[in-house]
Order: structure tokens, then sequence, then C-alpha cells
């Protein structure tokens, strides 16, 4: 009778754990699926061909891929892998709160509380540890008060800035950008990442001569 007893035991735990399992992993394939959305979140960014605009999966991407390639510029304690997550999650609250062009005044007054709740909605998809560690990732890249998140909000900067350089003033010349307010939104790049400062300022003065960004 105890085996019996022993074996039914067994047979309810093995079913219980699986049908936890299945829980997860349907939690975890829910995300998955989720997350594609990103690809149909338009950004201001031209491709660097300037053939249209990038989407802001493309830009997660690429600006990880940046992560990796001038990780020798990241200053001391950063941590390089955890800048990669951040760079690849940190636009996920887009999906539900739009991309917000960074020289809109008025689409920034409510940024910040449209991306929280998307945040809140996005990340309580996942199992419970997995959703919270994305989330503190999250928070940590929009707090930029450590050395890794203000590399990688550098790097985020410094993306699409090279695609307006790249395309003759792209976005700048279509939205009558100035240097100083091309200058105001990569102050991050000084204290991110220092050593790469002074070629970004270098790139502002050849783009202004160029007539790629206002003199103003």
């Amino acid at each position: 009778m105890d085996k019996i007893i022993g074996a039914i035991a067994t047979i309810i735990h093995d079913k219980i754990f699986t049908k936890m399992l299945n829980q997860r992993l349907n939690k975890q394939l829910d995300f998955i699926i989720e997350i594609d959305r990103l690809k149909h979140i338009l950004r201001q960014t031209l491709l660097t061909d300037a053939s249209r605009r990038e989407n802001t999966a493309e830009h997660s991407w690429h600006i990880a891929v940046m992560a990796i390639i001038f990780a020798e510029y990241a200053p001391k304690n950063v941590d390089i892998l955890q800048v990669i997550k951040m760079l690849l999650i940190h636009d996920l609250v887009e999906i539900d709160a739009g991309d917000t062009f960074c020289y809109d005044i008025q689409g920034n007054q409510d940024k910040a509380q449209r991306e929280t709740q998307a945040a809140n909605r996005l990340f309580g998809l996942l199992p419970l540890e997995q959703g919270q560690e994305l989330r503190v990732l999250w928070e940590e890249f929009e707090a930029q008060n450590t050395p890794t998140a203000k590399f990688a909000a550098a790097l985020d900067r410094i993306q699409p800035f090279l695609h307006n350089v790249q395309t003759e003033g792209g976005t700048w010349r279509i939205h009558g950008i100035s240097r100083s307010q091309v200058m105001k939104r990569m102050e991050p790049v000084a204290d991110g990442t220092p050593e790469l400062w002074s070629s970004v300022q270098k790139m502002i003065e050849y783009c202004v001569a160029a007539g790629y960004l206002k003199d103003a």
C-alpha cells in the first residue's frame, strides 16, 4: 500500500511540476511573441543609406553590437554584459508608448509616465524573477546613476548621431535642428564615455561647416 501511495504521490508531483513548467514556458513564449511588435515601431532616424526610417528593434540591435565594439572606450567599473542587456531591452516600452522624438518638447512631457505603464505590462508578462530582473535593468538605464548605465546611455545617443552624420544631416535637416540642440542632446557622452566625446564634438563642428546642422 505504501508503494502505491508513493507512486500516486510521485505522479501527482510530476503533473504539478509539469503544469508549473508549462506555465513558466507559456509566459516566456508570450513575452517573446509580444516583443516582436518592436519591429513595427518607427523612429525618426533614417537608415545610413537614407532609404527609410529605422525601427526600434533595429536600433536596439545596432547599439548592442556597438557596446561590444566600443567596449575598449568604457570607463572602469562598466559591466559590458549588463550594458548589452540594457540596450537590448531599454526601448521595449515603445511597443506601448511609441517612439518619442528626442527634440519633441510636448511629446516628452508625459514620456516617463507612458513608458512606466508600458514597463509594468510588458515585464509583467514574464515569470516573476525574470520580469523583475529586466525591470531593474530598465530602471537603472533610465536613472543613469551608474557607470554601466551612463555608458549604455552614451551609446544610445551616439548611434542616431552617426546616422545623421552619414545621411548629411538626415533628421536634423528635416526638423531644422541646431548645433546647440545637438550639443545638449549629446552631453551624456562626455560622462558616459569621455574618450569618445572629443570625436563627437569634432563631428558636430564638421556637420555645421558642411551645412548639415544649423549654426545656432
